[in-house]
């Protein structure tokens, strides 16, 4: 199956639940493609240097570079992040990264023309508080929020106050999910759904996993209107190109933010680029 096949020919239902994000899916795949979301965290190795980082992603090389930025804030107890995104994320944490940088990061974002999603575990929310931090998030052009540690069942403060500020809510399903909790999981969500497409943390993996078709066609079968994204262990053009065939939109954030650690002391965005061109060309069937 081409990456064309899989990408086209079901059109989206309920166009109200894509929002904005969702639409960034939808519309890549009405060039017959995933669309690539590519993750880093605001503050590493500094929180100038991270958002120079993401406008590289929105850039690449040739120009295509990703089409959603997903903007991770640190977290001193994360619950699914890898080795590398915790190297990252810890260093942020000791040079003083805070809530409110991760809104100057999405306004930067914004700014490209690109939108932006920002992956935030829930106890920051709450302690900023729960309709500030939408009211904020919305006023610097944020599309949304993908929350790891939260499910809609605990959610009624975020449901209403993304109703009231007209933002995405991107909730994760995973492998082990119940059929219960993937219906109450994808009804709750606006713009896409998250496919964690294996167990565990996350982090570059040698091959994608085979529970990840399986799942995409499940949250499917109950939300055929929202594109799926799957993330979780891509980091080649290879992978990204296998994810491509069967889901709508391909992320990837261990193998990026690699490239940050590995050129920490020069701060040099070449790898960086040249890794978002790779992706961009996998999405795209060109790898």
């Amino acid at each position: 199956m081409s990456t064309a096949d899989a990408t086209t020919g079901r059109p989206f239902e309920g166009s109200a639940r894509l929002g904005r994000s969702g639409r960034v899916l939808a519309d890549a795949r009405g060039e017959g493609r995933a669309a690539l979301v590519g993750y880093l965290p605001v503050g590493y190795p500094s929180v100038e240097h991270s958002i120079e980082a993401m406008r590289a992603l929105t850039e690449g090389t040739d120009g295509r570079g990703v089409d959603l930025v997903e903007i991770g804030m640190p977290y001193s107890d994360p619950v699914m992040d890898g080795l590398a995104i915790q190297h990252a994320t810890t260093r942020a944490l000791q040079h003083g990264v805070r809530t409110r940088d991760v809104l100057k990061a999405v306004e930067a974002v914004a700014a490209t023309g690109r939108q932006a999603m920002v992956m935030i575990y829930w106890n920051l929310v709450e302690h900023y508080g729960v309709d500030a931090f939408a009211r904020d998030l919305a006023a610097a052009g944020g599309s949304g929020l993908i929350t790891p540690d939260l499910t809609p069942d605990e959610a009624g403060p975020w449901i209403e106050a993304s109703d009231v500020h007209g933002l995405d809510r991107v909730f994760l399903v995973a492998p082990s999910s119940t059929p219960d909790r993937v219906m109450s999981t994808t009804h709750a969500c606006r713009g896409w759904v998250y496919a964690t497409s294996v167990m565990g943390v996350t982090g570059a993996r040698s091959e994608t996993s085979d529970a990840a078709p399986v799942l995409v066609e499940r949250i499917r079968s109950v939300a055929p209107e929202l594109p799926v994204g799957v993330g979780l262990g891509v980091s080649t053009a290879a992978q990204a190109a296998e994810v491509a065939r069967f889901a709508d939109a391909v992320i990837v954030g261990s193998a990026l933010v690699k490239c940050l650690i590995e050129a920490e002391s020069s701060r040099d965005l070449g790898a960086l680029r040249g890794v978002v061109d790779a992706l961009a060309g996998g999405v795209r069937g060109l790898g």
